[in-house]
């Protein structure tokens, strides 16, 4: 006892000062952005100063709370170590956003308000800040909660509400908000479906085969080609559009041949690779791992480049609207503004992302590298459609419900199955040899490959028309459908949830409480 006391007691302390050695570094960082302003820029006012503390502040909160989407899944899947995701995906998110962030931004983000209405510069600014400060608290207490919620939809809300505040009702875009509260169903929905539909193809063509490793010699090349020409896709349509003046036509094709030399050079490599593996899940799975590492990294450059925005974008519609003395739609984005959101999305993750990463790597639902490279795939086909459609989606939503998708049907089926065959066996237990001969097919029937199943119940049926078979006709159709749906269980985590349908109008609420003190202030 007198040992094991100090052990126990080390633990809060240690917990305690990593806690203050990580608010210490996030502290440093915005006082060097204070001072770095102050000294550039703070010439022309010292709202820019305050106003770039609140963009670093903004620039944290996104990447302790969005990056996680990218590479929580490997994480969770062990295809990647917590400190090796971190830091990929610290480099790719500051690579993203400053070699693909653009050089100018939408002040408003999405459209969501009118700012011809807003006559009154200082209004905008104050608009901004409001915003900007709004949301980077909420994605500070959603990050706390362990909650992964939208960025875009928090910069949404704060500038939706600072906006009604600053000018009315009249000022907001309702059609724009009502297409961004229909995205929070089309996300996790159709993110939830292509992943599950990802997993099931997997399971009928690989995992429930007899011979695991010959099924993934034919069919993990194409999986890998397909997951090239997504990502291509996805970083064409997404990540490089500032760069790349592609048409969607044109990004598509340019994925299509980089999935085919996927197809062709993973190919070869996997035939080698699964020479060397086990004829089980465990070998078909280590087949993703290197892919899953390379989808981490592109996810979070396309992430840095476009997610970036939501950090510096009002601070560069600030200091914008400084410089001109008017009010833009659009604004340029200087050099030092773009850096201060690169670091701020790497020093984010670097001290406070491993929460949410665990939270979706592992919390939601059980994770393998198969499951992992579902979510993935997911993620970006949805993009790629919605880019395509116009449909504002947000990729955390995306990500999530693909997490979603696969965790319900991994759980629900797995459910379904054991109540099933647990009710078969109840049914017989006091038949005797009956009893038997259910649990000695029972006993094969899990063992069997898919095609063995087939088989198996065809046998039955034909002996149960002979009056052969004490598993009557009803648990025989039972057994089949549970053969059909292969496997399930369910889990949801409502937190998550909760979170998401409440980000835009408690940002809204916060960013209008925050407008008017500031004005206030400013006024006063």
């Amino acid at each position: 006892m007198t040992q094991t006391a100090p052990v126990a007691q080390a633990q809060p302390g240690r917990s305690r000062t990593g806690d203050i050695v990580r608010l210490a570094i996030a502290l440093g960082f915005t006082l060097a952005v204070v001072a770095y302003t102050w000294l550039a820029h703070g010439h022309l006012s010292l709202t820019l100063v305050v106003a770039s503390a609140f963009g670093a502040y903004m620039a944290m909160n996104i990447g302790a709370n969005d990056v996680a989407n990218n590479v929580g899944p490997a994480v969770g899947a062990k295809a990647m170590s917590l400190g090796t995701a971190i830091a990929i995906a610290a480099v790719f998110e500051a690579a993203g956003a400053i070699i693909a962030g653009g050089e100018v931004v939408g002040t408003i983000r999405s459209g969501i308000i009118d700012p011809s209405r807003i006559e009154d510069p200082r209004e905008f600014i104050w608009l901004m800040m409001g915003a900007l400060l709004a949301a980077a608290l909420w994605l500070n207490l959603a990050t706390w909660l362990g909650a992964p919620v939208s960025t875009t939809h928090s910069i949404v809300g704060g500038v939706l509400g600072a906006g009604i505040a600053a000018a009315g009702w009249d000022l907001a875009n309702w059609g724009t908000v009502r297409n961004i509260a229909a995205s929070w169903v089309i996300s996790p929905v159709f993110g939830g479906l292509l992943a599950a539909a990802f997993l099931y193809v997997i399971k009928r063509t690989i995992t429930y085969k007899s011979d695991l490793i010959g099924a993934s010699r034919r069919m993990v090349p194409i999986l890998l080609g397909l997951m090239g020409w997504a990502f291509a896709t996805y970083l064409a349509t997404k990540g490089l559009d500032k760069l790349l003046d592609l048409s969607f036509a044109e990004a598509v094709a340019a994925g299509g041949v980089v999935g085919a030399a996927t197809w062709a050079w993973t190919s070869l490599r996997v035939r080698q690779k699964a020479a060397l593996q086990s004829n089980d899940k465990e070998g078909v799975n280590a087949l993703f791992a290197m892919p899953l590492i390379f989808a981490a990294a592109l996810l979070s450059f396309a992430h840095g480049s476009n997610d970036v925005a939501n950090a510096i974008g009002p601070l560069a519609a600030i200091y914008d609207t400084l410089l001109t003395e008017g009010i833009s739609v659009r604004a340029a984005v200087p050099l030092w503004v773009m850096v201060i959101g690169a670091l701020g999305l790497a020093i984010g993750l670097a001290l406070y992302g491993p929460k949410l990463i665990r939270t979706v790597g592992t919390e939601i639902t059980d994770m393998d590298l198969m499951r992992a490279y579902c979510i993935a795939m997911a993620a970006a086909i949805t993009v790629i459609i919605a880019s395509k459609l116009g449909l504002p989606i947000s990729t955390t939503h995306v990500t999530i419900g693909a997490v979603f998708g696969v965790g319900f049907l991994r759980e629900y089926l797995k459910a379904n199955y054991a109540r099933i065959l647990r009710e078969i066996e109840e049914h017989h237990r006091d038949h005797g040899s009956a009893a038997h001969e259910v649990e000695t097919f029972i006993k094969a029937f899990e063992a069997a490959s898919r095609e063995e199943k087939s088989r198996m119940l065809k046998e039955l049926k034909q002996r149960g028309k002979r009056g052969q078979s004490e598993i009557s006709k009803a648990e025989r159709k039972s057994l089949g459908k549970v053969h059909r749906k292969q496997l399930v269980k369910r889990a949801v985590m409502l937190r998550v949830i909760a979170a998401w349908i409440i980000t835009v109008p408690a940002t809204a609420c916060l960013s209008a409480l925050v407008f008017f003190t500031i004005r206030g202030m400013m006024l006063s």
